[in-house]
């Protein structure tokens, strides 16, 4: 059941420009390496997504009790395993583009001393190459009553996966069971945020869901307090590719005129040509 859910909500393929902010620096790893670097979601906004799902199934848990659910001690073991297993458990890889490329929040965090962008990359390119390489992209959701609509089936999947086990057994007995459910949960969490950040319009990249990653390709690089695992997404499908970029908008600088023509030659050495040009965010820029 959860699985169906899923397809459904990364079946919808995105048909706006995707726009990615970043730093000066990353817009150089990315059109030098053609590829960005996709976080083990874990450790975005210090996990803060990911805990937003276990609060929902923890209102949705104790909503159910407190109608005197038949399988109280059912619904608290799966609390506890999703509370331990969504950060501690198996790894799914992201990386987040915006439907919208000029927004003050977003050049706050990326674009604080003058020197940030948002690439706005082809959607159809994107797509191809999630597909090639077995990621999926899928919108956010941010409407409380859809994500707990939404909760509401995952609890009823996990009811019908323990169909015929009596309630108050080992819980070890009821997480073995919920194990089947760990990468559909892992990939509805993704795409689940707070609806405080809907002016973000995300579409969320991920990846296959990783379970040994001494096996997998993951690397390393430094966050802001701690080293924060990444895998490589390629964002061409043939290796004679350029970045395939719509449009590009430069944050806000104290030399305009300077970094624009900086970005346009750095651009454009790279064979990269975007298709509706490069554009100031017109956002005044102001030293703290």
């Amino acid at each position: 059941m959860i699985s169906t859910i899923t397809e459904t909500l990364f079946s919808e393929p995105p048909q706006e420009t995707l726009y990615h902010y970043t730093s000066l620096s990353g817009v150089l790893g990315i059109i030098g390496s053609q590829s960005l670097w996709a976080s083990d979601i874990r450790y975005m906004n210090d996990s803060a997504e990911l805990r937003h799902t276990a609060d929902l199934v923890a209102n949705e848990v104790a909503s159910r009790i407190d109608a005197s659910h038949r399988r109280p001690h059912l619904l608290t073991s799966f609390l506890d395993w999703v509370k331990h297993r969504i950060t501690n458990g198996h790894i799914l890889f992201g990386a987040s583009f915006r439907a919208n490329g000029n927004l003050l929040s977003q050049w706050r965090g990326y674009s604080a001393v003058g020197k940030g962008a948002s690439l706005g990359f082809n959607p159809a390119t994107v797509a191809s190459c999630a597909a090639k390489q077995h990621f999926r992209m899928g919108r956010c959701i941010y409407d409380r009553l859809e994500q707990q609509a939404l909760i509401a089936q995952v609890v009823d999947a996990v009811e019908v996966l323990a169909d015929g086990i009596e309630d108050g057994v080992e819980r070890e007995v009821y997480h073995q069971l919920f194990e089947h459910l760990e990468s559909d949960l892992l990939r509805l969490a993704a795409i689940l945020k707070h609806p405080s950040f809907e002016e973000e319009q995300e579409w969320r990249l991920v990846s296959p869901v990783v379970s040994d990653y001494r096996q997998a390709a993951v690397n390393f690089r430094e966050g802001r307090s701690m080293l924060v695992p990444y895998i490589s997404f390629s964002l061409v499908a043939d290796d004679n590719d350029a970045v395939d970029l719509d449009h590009v908008y430069l944050g806000p600088t104290p030399n305009i005129s300077l970094s624009m023509n900086s970005m346009k030659m750095c651009l454009a050495k790279h064979g990269i040509r975007p298709a509706n040009g490069i554009e100031y965010c017109q956002i005044p820029y102001r030293q703290n």
